[in-house]
C-alpha cells in the first residue's frame, strides 16, 4: 500500500516515479478545491489547498558515518514538526533504517532539516551535524540510486565537514494518492485480507468513521454500496460510495487510526490525513513525532519528567510571558520552528522581577538605578581584554546559532568581548532584496520580529504592557497623527545574533532625538509582563527617515539590560540606501521598532500571519518585509 513496494520495486519503477513527480510538480493541477478538514496533531496543522499539494514524501534515513563513536539519534524538522530516530548502538556507524512520510506542499514547507545529536540520557544530547535537503528539488531530479548520501555540516561553521548521512526518500503523487485512498480505509477492517468488506467489516468500518447518522443506516449504505449484489464490498465500490457520500453527507467525521475529530470535512484534505496516518512503508522503524523542535527532541529523559512534572512546557506563540518555559521562533528561510537559546537561570529570574507586582516594585524603588549600574560595569568588562577569554566559551553555548564562516575575521581577530559581540559579517553574507527597488522594504536587523497593521494589533496580539502607545515610544517632539495609526514593526536582538542594524528603507535621515530612560530586558517575558512597559520606558533613540515610497520613517533603537551605548554610524542629512549599516548596539540584547506612517506600508502577509499567533519570525538582514502602499506621481 501506498510506498509499501517502493524498496522492492524494480529501480526503472522508481525512476518512473520520480519523473511522474517531476512533471506532477510542474503541470498537474487538481481541478478540485478541498474546502477544508481538522488540523491532525501529528499530520496536518492547517487545511490543505487542493492545487498546492505536490505529494507525500517517505523519507527513510538508513544510516552516517561519523568521525568518532557515541550512541546517536537523528532527527527531522520540516516545517512545525519534528521528528527522531531512536537511539543507536555505540558506534561511529550508527544504523537507523527509520522512516517517515512527510506532507509537501508547492508553496508550504519543503526544505528538511535533518541533525545528528551525540546522546546524553540525562538531560539533553548534543548537535554534531546537520545538513538540509530541499525535498521538492530532490525528488524532481533523476536518479537511477536508491540512496543518496549528504554531507552533515558543523552547526558552528557551516565550511566544516564532520560526517555524512545516507538516506532515500520516494513520492507518491497526488494522482497516486487518490487511488489509494480506499485501499487504506478498506485495510483498516479488512480481518482476511482478501480485498472485500463482509457486512460485518463494513459495519465496523462505519463505526470508525464516527459518523452517528451513518451509524444509524448502516444497511442502506451496505446495499448501496454492493452494486453488484454477490454479498461484499470492493475496494472500487468503497471508492464509488465515499464519493457519492461526498456529494451528499461525508461519511467521516473522525480519523479511524489516531482518532482525531474533524471539524471540518472534505474528501481531499481527509484523504491526505489518512494517508499520513498510515505509517506503512518499508517496514522499518517509523521515527517518533509530536516534538515541535529538535531540540525540544533531542532531550534525555530528566526533561521528559520535567515535562510530566508540568515544569517545563512547549507551545507555539508566547501570549504570556509567565509560562513561557521555551521561546520558539519560526524560522522564515527554512519554513519551520526553533527555539531560542537562553540560560535556564535567567528565565526564573525574568519571571521573578517582570512577571510580579513585588518584582516591578522592587524596580520601583531602586533596582532601575542598579540595572543602569551593572550594566555600566558589565560595558567595561566587556571591553577589556581579558574579556576575550570569554568569546569561545559564548560561541560553543550559541553552538548551531553563531555561524563563524559567515564572520568576517575569525575568532583570534577579536582583543574583547565587545569586539566580537559588534562583529562584521564578511561582504555578501546578508543579500539585499530588490535592491534596486526603492518601494520595497528590508528586515534592519538579524532578529525574531513582529509586524502590526497598526499599534492596537501589536496590544491585543503581543504587548501587554501598562499603557502602550505610539506616542510613549516616539515622544512629543516626533510623533505626529500618521505615525499614531500607522504600521508597527518589531526586531528584538538576541545575545548570539549579529548586532549591527540596517536601513529598511532608502531616503535622507531628518533628525536623531535621543530619550533617557531604564534599561529592561527586551525578552518576551518582559515584553508580555502587564506590570511594565519595556519600550516606552527604556533608553533610546529615535531617528526620522524620509522617504519618496513610505513617506517619513521613525527608527527607533532600543537599549536593554546590559547594552551600555547604542552607536549611530550615520548623521542628520545623510542620504542613505535601504540595506546600509546604520549603527550597532553593544553588549546585551535589544531592540529596533519601525513605525510607518498610517496607509504607507503593506506587510508581507507571513509575517502578519505568525504575529497574530504571538509568533516571532527570525529574519535576517536584508530580507523582504513588505512594499510601499502609496500612490507615486512621477515628477
Amino acid at each position: 500500500m501506498g510506498h509499501g513496494g517502493s524498496k522492492d520495486s524494480p529501480s526503472d519503477e522508481k525512476v518512473s516515479r520520480r519523473t511522474r513527480f517531476r512533471q506532477k510538480l510542474h503541470l498537474h493541477r487538481h481541478r478540485r478545491r478541498g474546502n477544508g478538514s481538522s488540523s491532525s496533531s501529528g499530520s496536518l496543522h492547517k487545511l490543505i489547498n487542493a492545487e498546492n499539494f505536490a505529494g507525500i514524501a517517505l523519507l527513510t534515513l538508513v544510516r552516517a558515518e561519523m568521525k568518532f563513536k557515541d550512541k546517536w539519534l537523528a532527527c527531522v524538522s520540516l516545517g512545525e514538526q519534528t521528528f527522531r530516530t531512536e537511539v543507536s548502538d555505540h558506534t561511529d556507524k550508527p544504523v537507523w533504517n527509520s522512516e517517515k512520510k512527510l506532507l509537501l506542499e508547492r508553496n508550504g514547507p519543503h526544505l528538511a532539516r535533518i541533525s545528528v545529536f551525540e546522546t546524553n540520557r540525562l538531560s539533553k544530547s548534543n548537535i554534531i551535524g546537520y545538513c538540509e535537503i530541499d525535498l521538492l528539488e530532490f525528488l524532481a531530479k533523476d536518479s537511477d540510486s536508491d540512496y543518496e548520501v549528504f554531507d552533515l555540516l558543523d552547526p558552528s561553521s557551516s565550511d566544516t565537514i564532520v560526517g555524512n548521512i545516507t538516506l532515500s526518500c520516494f513520492v507518491e503523487d497526488p494522482i497516486e494518492t487518490e487511488r489509494s485512498f480506499a485501499r487504506r480505509i478498506l485495510a483498516i477492517v479488512d480481518y482476511d485480507d482478501d480485498g472485500k468488506l463482509t457486512f460485518s467489516e463494513f459495519c465496523d468500518l462505519i463505526s470508525a468513521f464516527g459518523n452517528q447518522v451513518a451509524a444509524n443506516k448502516k444497511e442502506e449504505l451496505f446495499k448501496a454500496a454492493d452494486k453488484n449484489g454477490d454479498g461484499v464490498v470492493s475496494m472500487d465500490e468503497l471508492a464509488d460510495l465515499l464519493v457519492l457520500q461526498q456529494e451528499k453527507e461525508f461519511l467521516i467525521n473522525c480519523c479511524p487510526v489516531c482518532g482525531e475529530i474533524f471539524k471540518v470535512v472534505d474528501m481531499f484534505n481527509t484523504m491526505i490525513h489518512l494517508t499520513l496516518c498510515f505509517d506503512e512503508g518499508t517496514g522499518n522503524l517509523v521515527m517518533t513525532g509530536g516534538f515541535l523542535t529538535e531540540k525540544q527532541a533531542s532531550y534525555g529523559w530528566m526533561f521528559k519528567l520535567s515535562e510530566w512534572g508540568h515544569l517545563s512546557s512547549y507551545d507555539v506563540g508566547l501570549n504570556s510571558g509567565s509560562s513561557a518555559s521555551h521561546i520558539l521562533v519560526f524560522d522564515r528561510r527554512t519554513k519551520r520552528l526553533v527555539e531560542e537559546l537562553i540560560d535556564g537561570k535567567i528565565v526564573l529570574s525574568m519571571r521573578a522581577i517582570y512577571q510580579s507586582k513585588l518584582g516591578l516594585g522592587l524596580m520601583d524603588i531602586g533596582t532601575k538605578e542598579l540595572l543602569k549600574s551593572i550594566s555600566e560595569k558589565q560595558g567595561k568588562k566587556m571591553n577589556s581584554v581579558e574579556s576575550s577569554k570569554d568569546i569561545p566559551n559564548f560561541v560553543n553555548f550559541f553552538k548551531g546559532q553563531i555561524n563563524m564562516a559567515e564572520v568576517k575575521y575569525p575568532l583570534e581577530h577579536f582583543k574583547t568581548f565587545n569586539e566580537f559581540f559588534i562583529r562584521e559579517l564578511k561582504p555578501g553574507a546578508r543579500p539585499i532584496a530588490f535592491p534596486e527597488r526603492d518601494d520595497v522594504a528590508v528586515c534592519a536587523a538579524d532578529s525574531r520580529l513582529m509586524a502590526f497593521k497598526s499599534a492596537d494589533d501589536s496590544i491585543r496580539f503581543w504587548i501587554k504592557g501598562r499603557k502602550f502607545s505610539i506616542q510613549g515610544l516616539l515622544g512629543p517632539d516626533i510623533c505626529s497623527e500618521a505615525f499614531v495609526n500607522g504600521s508597527l514593526v518589531i526586531f528584538r536582538l538576541a545575545p548570539q545574533d549579529y548586532h549591527r542594524f540596517h536601513f529598511p528603507v532608502s531616503g535622507t535621515i531628518e533628525k536623531f532625538v535621543n530619550i533617557s530612560g531604564c534599561l529592561y530586558t527586551v525578552n518576551p517575558i518582559a515584553v508580555n509582563s502587564k506590570y511594565c512597559n519595556v519600550f516606552t520606558e527604556n533608553k533610546r533613540a529615535v531617528a526620522i527617515i524620509s522617504t519618496k515610497y513610505f513617506g517619513k520613517v521613525a527608527f527607533v533603537a532600543i537599549g536593554a539590560t546590559m547594552v551600555g551605548s547604542i552607536t549611530f554610524l550615520k548623521e542628520e542629512g545623510d542620504y542613505v540606501k535601504k540595506g546600509d549599516e546604520f549603527g550597532y548596539f553593544s553588549f546585551g540584547g535589544s531592540t529596533v521598532i519601525c513605525i510607518f506612517e498610517k496607509d504607507a506600508m503593506e506587510i508581507d502577509e507571513d509575517l502578519l500571519e505568525n504575529s497574530a499567533r504571538s509568533l516571532e519570525t527570525l529574519v535576517s538582514v536584508g530580507m523582504r518585509l513588505g512594499v510601499s502602499a502609496k500612490k507615486i506621481t512621477q515628477d
